[in-house]
């Protein structure tokens, strides 16, 4: 390792990949390079299918008496002097002479060069690896899948120059602490397979200080995020159940012999509850993906994840600290958090609750405005706390009246442990549900789960998780309860009572899982941004908005506010 302008340490031999990737977009390369962030799209997979073939390593490269020409794959070579590395797809050699041929998905593109300049960078790159290893390269080459066609390269001294003062800036931008800032309405974008992460847009719709999008105007903000509806979690819910592996495939096998399938890559994350068996080859793949498992008691409490060593971002984690431990800056975003919650509280009981008074509906507004102002937690907890009271107390005006007394269902304040009657079982069990989703979803950004700037740390506590999770109660776990005891998809008797607490039956939990999955599937209308996403992606973008106040990029987390 290697300091580049006295900052971060950085590595004596530098990817060719990453080379190609900062000469595309510097920010990418960065996320990818330096954070430790990736993300697969039709593309990335679709690439990996077209180099099957020259990924497979065969050949050897020649030694100086070898006249015979050889076709090598899957070369992975060094140069410690200029300081690269590389596995290149195809090296055809004979003697000394070697010519670097790299494998694109695409189609020749209609540019006088025959190729963009990344790949070009890119194939220079590896020229020069070969170079310090002895070998004369007259030539270098690229094979366009699409088009079945071959292009060659010049590597002329103005290409040579150009590459390494890429390879020089590269350093200097991997040795900082701050990342480049986002391309600017850039066509790139929309192809990249990092978008989601990256959120250019969003970022510099914030940084602009532009209001919040109006229905009437033009969104300022493309829709570039992919919906995440490929990726869907997989709940366990039997204790006697199997998960185990079988080939690319997830199976969850009975006791009596009854199997359920699901594709691996199709996985966002399992959900055990209670105690079924989880082999160690389906633990170590789900792992390798970046895949959690949330374990969850019989009653649906979130105890444990097992998560694999996929995220490297240590320096998200540090500003996560670093701002914890800073009073102001995690009061301020503690401010913005319970702020949101409270009005998104209000909002719901002003939609659904008969004969909401208007008293304690401008109460939640104002204390909506004074939790914006506290100047301490201590304070801000105590304006939560009020809120809370004046919500719970009208939860019941948003229930549908019943005259059958096994569906007649009330809510008398909240209690949790115990939940002592079926809407707080239902609350609960809600916000377990949301508790583990938002916990996996900032260990997939990089965040620390356990320290947060609201919820203060307490062992085994994912107070991140929790902190996040305030402004969604109301919008997504509340909803949810409301529509299906409104709707009668959960009854009386789909509950049990084990002492002075209530807990639903299994028939009747796996229908509230199936309604709260389909309001995580929802799609809504950013309030900000202005493009329609479904609730999964919110809380993801929400985490990630995070993580680029935390890094300097925007000024404020701001809020999910509905209206």
């Amino acid at each position: 390792m290697t300091l580049a302008n006295g900052s971060r340490p950085v590595p004596d031999l530098v990817p060719v990949r990453m080379l190609n990737e900062f000469t595309y977009c510097p920010r990418l390369a960065y996320l990818e390079w330096v954070e430790g962030d990736f993300a697969d799209s039709a593309d990335t997979i679709d690439g990996r299918t077209q180099h099957r073939r020259v990924d497979k390593a065969a050949g050897e490269m020649p030694v100086d008496d070898q006249l015979e020409p050889t076709s090598v794959r899957s070369v992975e070579m060094s140069a410690p002097r200029i300081g690269l590395i590389a596995k290149m797809d195809l090296v055809e050699a004979q003697g000394r002479t070697a010519i670097p041929v790299d494998y694109k998905r695409g189609k020749v593109p209609e540019v006088a060069e025959g190729a963009w300049e990344p790949e070009r960078v890119q194939l220079c790159a590896q020229a020069l690896i070969l170079e310090e290893n002895g070998f004369e390269v007259p030539r270098a080459e690229i094979y366009f899948v699409a088009s079945r066609r071959k292009v060659e390269v010049a590597l002329d001294s103005a290409l040579r120059e150009r590459t390494l003062a890429l390879l020089a800036e590269l350093r200097l931008t991997a040795a900082c602490d701050r990342m480049p800032p986002p391309l600017v309405d850039s066509p790139k974008c929309p192809r990249c397979s990092l978008v989601s992460i990256c959120l250019p847009d969003e970022i510099n719709h914030l940084r602009l200080g532009e209001q919040p999008f109006e229905e009437a105007e033009k969104p300022a903000v493309r829709q570039l995020l992919s919906p995440l509806a490929e990726q869907q979690p997989v709940y366990v819910q039997s204790s006697t159940a199997r998960v185990g592996k079988r080939g690319q495939e997830l199976v969850i096998e009975e006791r009596d012999g009854t199997q359920v399938f699901a594709k691996l890559g199709f996985i966002s994350h399992v959900a055990l509850f209670g105690s079924p068996q989880i082999s160690t080859q389906a633990v170590q793949e789900l792992c390798g993906r970046g895949v959690p498992i949330a374990y969850h008691s019989h009653g649906g409490w979130l105890y444990g994840i097992t998560v694999g060593m996929t995220h490297k971002n240590v320096e998200l984690r540090r500003r996560q600290y670093a701002a914890a431990e800073n009073q102001a800056e995690a009061l301020a975003i503690a401010r913005a958090v319970v702020t949101t919650k409270i009005r998104n509280c209000r909002t719901l009981l002003r939609r659904n609750a008969e004969d909401a008074p208007p008293y304690d509906l401008a109460c939640l507004k104002q204390l909506a405005a004074q939790a914006g102002a506290a100047d301490s937690a201590e304070v801000l907890l105590g304006i939560e706390g009020t809120a809370a009271r004046i919500y719970f107390q009208h939860f019941s005006k948003m229930l549908r009246a019943n005259t059958d007394e096994d569906n007649a269902f009330t809510l008398d304040g909240r209690s949790r442990r115990p939940p002592r009657d079926p809407v707080n079982a239902l609350l609960s069990l809600g916000y377990a549900l949301l508790t583990k989703d938002m916990a996996v979803t900032v260990l997939r950004v990089g965040f620390d789960p356990f320290l947060g700037f609201y919820h203060r740390p307490r062992y085994g506590r994912p107070a991140l998780a929790l902190d996040l999770m305030e402004e969604f109660r109301p919008l997504i776990v509340d909803s949810v309860v409301l529509s299906v005891l409104n709707g009668g998809v959960i009854r009386g008797a789909d509950f049990i009572r084990r002492g002075v607490g209530v807990a639903l039956r299994p028939s009747g939990r796996a229908r509230f899982l199936e309604a709260y999955e389909r309001r995580m599937d929802e799609e809504i209308t950013h309030p900000i941004f202005g493009y329609r996403l479904s609730y999964r992606r919110v809380l993801d973008v929400q985490a990630r908005l995070l993580a680029r106040h935390l890094a300097g990029e925007i000024n404020r987390y701001p809020g999910f506010q509905t209206r």
